[in-house]
C-alpha cells in the first residue's frame, strides 16, 4: 500500500490551441504528497491519454519534467507539464514507479483525470 497521495488540477490553453486544425492544448499541475514514514523518490512516469474518439496515446519516461524528486516524509513535489490532443476533451491517467530509501520499488496510481476544453461544456 501506498503513502503517496497525488492531486491534480487541469486547464485549458487556448493561446496553444488551434481548435480549427484539431489542435487542443492543455496543463495540468501535479501534486504529489507523502504521507508516509519514508522518503520516496519518483523514477519514472507512465501516462494513458485518451481523447474523446477513444484514440489512446501511451507515455514513458523517465522521472517527471527533467527531474527524479526524491519527496520527503511529510512534504510534497509538484510540477507542471503539458499534453495536446486532437479533440475538444479527453482524459488521463497513469501511475509513478517510486523507491523507498532502502530501495524497494513500488508503483503508485495516477487517479484519472480529464482534460476539457471550456466552450465544449456549453
Amino acid at each position: 500500500m501506498s503513502n503517496i497521495h497525488i492531486e491534480v488540477e487541469t486547464g485549458y490553453l487556448p493561446e496553444q490551441s488551434q481548435p480549427e486544425q484539431n489542435r487542443f492544448a492543455f496543463r495540468y499541475t501535479v501534486t504529489i504528497h507523502n504521507q508516509g514514514s519514508e522518503s520516496a523518490q519518483l523514477l519514472s512516469r507512465y501516462w494513458r491519454i485518451t481523447d474523446a474518439e477513444d484514440q489512446v496515446r501511451e507515455v514513458r519516461g523517465a522521472g517527471v519534467v527533467g527531474e527524479q524528486p526524491t519527496i520527503e516524509p511529510g512534504s510534497f513535489y509538484r510540477y507542471t507539464s503539458g499534453a495536446v490532443l486532437h479533440t475538444f476533451a479527453g482524459t488521463m491517467e497513469g501511475s509513478y514507479q517510486m523507491r523507498t530509501a532502502d530501495g524497494t520499488e513500488y508503483e503508485t496510481t495516477i487517479p484519472t483525470f480529464a482534460l476539457v476544453e471550456p466552450n465544449a461544456l456549453h
